[in-house]
Order: C-alpha cells, then structure tokens, then sequence
C-alpha cells in the first residue's frame, strides 16, 4: 500500500457545495475534515481560557477518551493580538455539522461548558439550541484555501488501528528473539 501525500485547494466561492443542516458542506481533503475559527474575546475572560484550557488537559488526563466522540485528530488554540482574539483550530473525521452537534451533545452531556462562552456573541442558549451554537461557529468560521495531508484521508481510527498493529508486531518480534 502507496501512501502518497496529497493537497487539495478550496475554491473561496461555496455555492456549488451541498447544502447541509446548517449550511455548505466543506468536502473531505487530505486532512480530512476541519475548522478554524476566530473571534474576539470577551473583555478580561483571556485568562479564563487559558484556565478553560487546563481544565480540558486535566480531564482528558483522568478520561483520555473523553472527546472520542469528536473523531479528533488535533485541537489547537491560539490567544492573539493582546488576547483580544481566539483561534480555535480543529480536525477531525466527521462533517462540519456533525461535527459541532456532537460537541454540543457531548458537552451536554459530561457537563462541561465551553471556552466559547467566553467569547463575544456565543449564544448563552448553546446547551438546549444546537442551531445557535452551529450559527456562532459558521460566522467564525475561516475557510482554509488549501490542505494538505502527508497520509491522506486517513481517519483518526485507522491511524490508532495501525499503531496498535505496530506495537503488536514489535512485541511478537522482540518474543522471537
């Protein structure tokens, strides 16, 4: 098996695109699916994202499955100019609709809020209206032009898959030693 990295570019126009629940439905690309998005932070609440932050890294040390349900390859976030601004990176291997609905579930769910609240404009409402919380992040929404994978289109799944295939055949190697 050939694996040949690839990059798409993304045209700017979305009209052509399959409209969704909430609107265009970006296509898979080698990086699979994914959004940036960026927005200003509400007055003084910086720090409180970066707090945000500590508490999801110390969650995920007590249930490293914890955002499973996101199918996440990566998460980034970024305070910028001042920490004024926010940028929210994510890729993951659903569409861009399922993908923020299963946020909302999840979160729900686990009862644990979002950083967005802290930024301005999040719906107050995002827990019981999803649409709300789809609305603020497809109008922060920053489309990428193009994306590029080094291992194209490969779910999140099949990459776990193969490193365990890995470990497996190192482990029945080292026995045959």
């Amino acid at each position: 098996m050939e694996i040949k990295p690839q990059a798409v570019a993304i045209p700017k126009e979305t009209d052509h695109l399959e409209q969704g629940k909430y609107g265009p439905v970006f296509p898979r690309t080698p990086a699979c699916y994914g959004f940036t998005i960026i927005a200003d932070v509400k007055p003084g609440r910086a720090e409180a994202i970066r707090a945000h932050g500590h508490t999801l890294a110390k969650a995920l040390e007590e249930d490293p499955h914890l955002l499973a349900p996101l199918k996440l390859h990566y998460l980034r976030w970024v305070l910028f100019d001042d920490d004024t601004r926010f940028m929210y990176q994510g890729i993951f291997d659903t569409d861009f609709d399922k993908y923020t609905e299963d946020a909302v579930a999840l979160f729900s769910k686990v009862g644990v809020n979002t950083t967005f609240e802290n930024l301005e404009g999040f719906p107050e409402d995002w827990r019981t209206n999803p649409e709300a919380f789809v609305r603020f992040v497809r109008a922060h929404h920053c489309p990428s032009f193009i994306e590029y994978g080094e291992y194209p289109y490969v779910t999140a799944d099949e990459i776990k898959k193969a490193l365990r295939v890995k470990g497996a055949l190192s482990e029945m190697l080292d026995q045959m030693q």
